[in-house]
């Protein structure tokens, strides 16, 4: 028994036509960061940032690096963190200019009484703050989007996330992204939206993926966690979430991890990139519902 857990995920809406190899590879890695960030005694708040700061920084997903443009192909970027023991949470909206909105989004948490800034307020911030600023938009982003999705034009998206449960039974999430592909700009999906894309208390912390529109119209990460503190089983209440996304015609997917270090990951579309290290050690690594 290890005494944490943690679950990540590298978006929703995989397409069967497309390999993925090098996002296998790259998730168990990450998450093999993440065991050795738990194993050294790393909080929750502070795994669940590194690791959703690799994934921006690798290029393979739609956030961060691998960020898609907006119509008028600029890169606006989006990011949540929570943190459950404490509640504190963070979030950016609409970044453009910086390398890491997941690490914007933990500074403002954290240097500031908000929970969220946006636009040019989010950059002037930013800046401020030291945070690591992209040298080249044009050279910079590797369009992880490219051929990635199959949604209809126009809806093409993806988000990365992850959920820890620390040694000290602490909980935290991360979301961040580029948001849906050709997206009109200064449009803001639910990854930065404490409640819709992200959630952590005591009991249960949500990072979800999809069609965003719909997820905030859920509440899906706080409808989850409304769920389990009603004393719904963690996989039950995950899967309730997802049934309400499909019934308002929407695909995407969520990662969630309970006090007790229990690890749902369900999703309403053809794949979801996910990976997780379970209490007992073991770590698995899938796309698809039969791999």
């Amino acid at each position: 028994m290890t005494g944490f857990a943690l679950a990540l995920h590298g978006g929703a809406g995989a397409n069967r036509k497309l390999n993925y190899a090098r996002e296998r590879v790259h998730m168990r890695e990450a998450i093999e960061l993440g065991r050795a960030l738990l194993a050294s005694g790393g909080t929750a708040l502070d795994v669940a940032v590194a690791v959703v700061a690799e994934l921006e920084a690798s290029g393979l997903y739609i956030a961060g690096k691998g960020g898609s443009p907006n119509r008028d192909g600029e890169y606006e970027l989006d990011a949540c963190v929570m943190e459950g023991h404490t509640r504190r949470a963070g979030a950016v909206a609409a970044l453009r200019g910086f390398k890491s909105p997941i690490e914007v989004a933990r500074m403002i948490m954290e240097r500031t009484p908000h929970v969220m800034l946006c636009g040019l307020g989010a950059e002037r911030f930013a800046r401020e703050q030291g945070a690591e600023p992209i040298p080249d938009e044009a050279s910079w982003f590797t369009h992880a989007c490219a051929g990635e999705s199959n949604f209809a034009p126009g809806v093409m998206h993806g988000t990365v996330g992850c959920v820890v449960r620390d040694g000290a039974g602490r909980l935290a999430s991360a979301t961040s992204t580029a948001g849906v592909f050709d997206k009109t700009p200064g449009r803001v999906g639910d990854s930065p939206l404490i409640g819709a894309g992200g959630w952590a208390d005591d009991r249960v912390s949500v990072s979800c993926t999809g069609q965003g529109e719909l997820f905030i119209r859920a509440a899906a990460a706080a409808q989850l966690a409304f769920r389990v503190r009603a004393g719904a089983p963690l996989a039950e209440a995950a899967m309730r979430v997802m049934d309400e996304i499909a019934a308002f015609g929407g695909d995407g997917g969520l990662i969630a991890i309970d006090a007790n270090g229990a690890i749902a990951m369900p999703y309403r579309s053809e794949g979801l990139k996910r990976a997780s290290l379970s209490m007992d050690g073991a770590l698995s690594v899938h796309v698809f519902d039969d791999d």
